[in-house]
């Protein structure tokens, strides 16, 4: 943690030069030892083209060799997007217009698609990310599902559990479920309003397969959902989706078929989406909605309480971005170096991922009144005042830390390390 820290600690620090910063950090010393540093070493560092992407899988699988880090049965995988504001570029070839679903306006940006792990025991941190590039050629382009299916394939080389996956109604799409469930993911996502669920019914002794809209579910759970307080749930039985399968023609070529498949319905109200503003929505991705209701919908029609509870843990991915961007300089990097660009996210989820591990061991056992924020986090660890210093003791060179009184407060956590 301490060298992501000092390599933070030398972006904040731009009064004094690196070089010098560098000189007076035994820990800096040490790692830079068969070089000259100067002021532009950082900048050389962050803009020659490293296998970053190489970097963010061996964090990946170094956090599966703890135990409380590693991902198990039953865990969440957050996907989702979120755009990074870049106007100090024209030349990178991911940067875009784009539209902000939030201030209803576009922008010069970058979109990333993440992956983010949710843990049973509490513990969130981000896996990995990947760049979307505004095709120029249809046919050849990568979509943001292409994207979504390379890191959830890249973290199947390290993890083989079963999980779920949990995703906006952006990414609902039936080629993209088929895709989950053959390499061992649950999926539960919100239903959109157009899309297409069947009621299972059995008429003189032959079944039936009904259609049957999101909102139409919704209103029939209605009355049943004001009655309790808070977040109010109830699962619908018998609910059918079309999925797709592929099999052989009479003549051997493959051919795209599609059969009914049971999923869990599940419509809920007060969820946090609920505080979003829909009426401005784009008419194709409205969700599906009734006063306040949603339906969402999974693969796992017999676990559909637990399908709900995953769902809501979706959140944690928005609260990230959020973090990210006003704590951590997630919009910061204005370097119009693509390997930069790469460098400065990298380096960004690692730091990420020492922070939300540190804020969970430190805040496990407290109670809401005596835990650390995100932000006080930053602020006492990365914003502290710290030098590293090496001294022989009795023939054995030991490395002294001294901080400033603010990381007082974090004295059982800096114990623990």
């Amino acid at each position: 943690m301490f060298y992501v820290r000092h390599w933070v600690c030398l972006r904040l620090h731009s009064r004094e030069s690196n070089g010098g910063l560098a000189s007076k950090d035994a820990m800096l010393e040490l790692m830079f030892k068969p070089y000259k540093l100067a002021q532009y070493t950082l900048s050389r560092f962050l803009t020659t083209p490293f296998a970053w992407r190489t970097f963010g899988k061996k964090r990946v699988e170094r956090l599966q060799q703890d135990a409380n880090t590693a991902l198990q049965e039953g865990d969440v995988i957050n996907l989702d997007d979120t755009h990074s504001a870049h106007p100090y570029a024209k030349k990178l070839p991911f940067l875009c217009w784009l539209k902000d679903s939030s201030t209803k306006t576009y922008s010069w940006c970058m979109n990333l698609v993440v992956l983010q792990a949710v843990l049973k025991n509490g513990l969130a941190y981000p896996l990995f990310y990947s760049v979307w590039h505004k095709p120029a050629d249809a046919e050849t382009r990568l979509t943001k599902f292409d994207l979504a299916r390379q890191m959830l394939l890249m973290l199947r080389e390290s993890v083989n559990c079963r999980l779920w996956v949990a995703m906006d109604r952006w990414y609902l799409c039936k080629d993209f479920f088929v895709f989950l469930e053959t390499h061992a993911f649950d999926w539960v996502t919100q239903a959109k309003r157009n899309t297409a669920l069947y009621r299972r019914v059995i008429e003189q002794g032959r079944e039936r397969f009904v259609p049957v809209s999101p909102r139409q579910l919704i209103q029939e759970a209605y009355k049943r959902l004001l009655v309790g307080n808070g977040l109010s749930a109830v699962a619908l039985s018998d609910i059918y989706m079309k999925m797709p399968y592929e099999t052989l023609g009479r003549k051997g070529q493959t051919v795209t078929k599609h059969r009914y498949v049971p999923i869990a319905a599940v419509a809920a109200i007060r969820l946090k989406e609920d505080e979003e503003a829909v009426s401005e929505m784009d008419k194709d991705d409205d969700p599906a909605i009734y006063k306040g209701a949603y339906l969402i919908i999974s693969n796992r029609h017999d676990a559909p309480k637990e399908a709900l509870a995953v769902y809501g843990k979706r959140w944690r991915i928005e609260v990230f971005f959020r973090t990210a961007k006003q704590e951590l300089g997630f919009e910061k990097c204005h370097s119009t170096s693509e390997a930069h660009q790469h460098a400065h996210m990298e380096l960004l989820f690692a730091t990420e991922t020492l922070l939300s591990y540190a804020l969970w061991q430190v805040n496990k056992e407290k109670t809401s009144d005596e835990s650390f924020t995100h932000g006080e986090m930053v602020q006492g660890l990365f914003h502290t005042r710290c030098q590293v210093r090496s001294r022989n003791h009795k023939g054995i060179e030991r490395i002294y830390i001294d901080c400033d009184t603010e990381v007082r407060r974090f004295a059982s956590l800096i114990s623990l390390y």
